[in-house]
């Protein structure tokens, strides 16, 4: 049985490595560290966890097993990764999260962490989805021409994606865009499933006897600063990826289904 009490802090100021180290809790405070991952940003925890020995016949509680206190450690504190998935936030959590994404996606996509191999057989569209235009921007082109303005951009340019005209540029419906970007993906995926089914002869009730749509989404900002969305999407049988999908169920209805215009209007 486990009894835990922590409180978020505010982060204190952190004492010179110098003090840390004549009041010798300074390789303490190392061991800590090190087990963020390199977390640039942890969450400063205060408070106790208690584990005790339970009685699974009678539910008393016994003895204590174990007993952490968050004044006891190095730090003063517990220190717990931020887990944030935002590169400029934190690299090293946004990093993890990354690589989670991956294996997730290709377990999706050949089969493994528990997701059977067959899926692999499954048809399955990669699609992106993209803003509109609010107005030219600066931007580094494929074809080697330099951008309107007349200049080949560096990667690293901070001026790629900045209007070239501030005044005739449409940030109101950049900002609108971005506001309801995720509502606007919950009505594409109730659309795409209405427009398998029309596709594939069947009404919306009926298809889900035969196929299921499955999806897994990443979304990202441009560099002009409008979000948009790299999506796998895949026709699974009636149980999902653990059945096989029908013979109706091909790439070819699912491009078509993901590029019909009915959903957007």
């Amino acid at each position: 049985m486990l009894f835990a009490i922590f409180t978020r802090t505010t982060p204190a100021p952190v004492p010179e490595l110098a003090n840390l180290a004549a009041q010798g809790t300074l390789p303490g405070i190392l061991r800590q560290l090190s087990g963020l991952g390199g977390c640039t940003h942890p969450i400063r925890l205060d408070g106790h966890r208690t584990e005790y020995d339970l009685d699974t016949t009678t539910g008393e509680i016994g003895r204590t097993l174990q007993h952490l206190d968050s004044t006891s450690l190095p730090a003063g504190q517990l220190l717990v990764r931020c887990n944030n998935r935002r590169t400029t936030r934190c690299p090293a959590c946004a990093e993890v999260y990354r690589r989670d994404t991956f294996h997730l996606i290709t377990a999706g996509l050949r089969g493994g962490k528990g997701t059977p191999e067959q899926v692999g057989a499954h048809p399955r569209v990669f699609a992106t989805f993209t803003a509109p235009g609010f107005g030219p921007v600066h931007n580094r082109r494929t074809d080697g021409r330099p951008c309107r303005c007349g200049t080949h951009h560096d990667q690293d340019d901070d001026t790629l994606g900045t209007p070239l005209n501030p005044d005739t540029y449409d940030y109101e419906a950049a900002v609108l865009w971005n506001a309801h970007a995720g509502q606007l993906w919950r009505r594409f995926s109730i659309y795409l499933r209405r427009e398998v089914a029309k596709r594939a002869g069947l009404s919306q009730r009926r298809l889900r006897d035969h196929a299921r749509v499955s999806f897994a989404k990443v979304s990202e900002y441009q560099k002009r600063g409008a979000i948009h969305f790299h999506a796998v999407i895949r026709l699974d049988g009636p149980g999902g990826r653990e059945t096989p999908p029908p013979s109706l169920a091909t790439a070819e209805l699912l491009t078509y289904a993901i590029g019909s215009r009915t959903w957007s209007t």
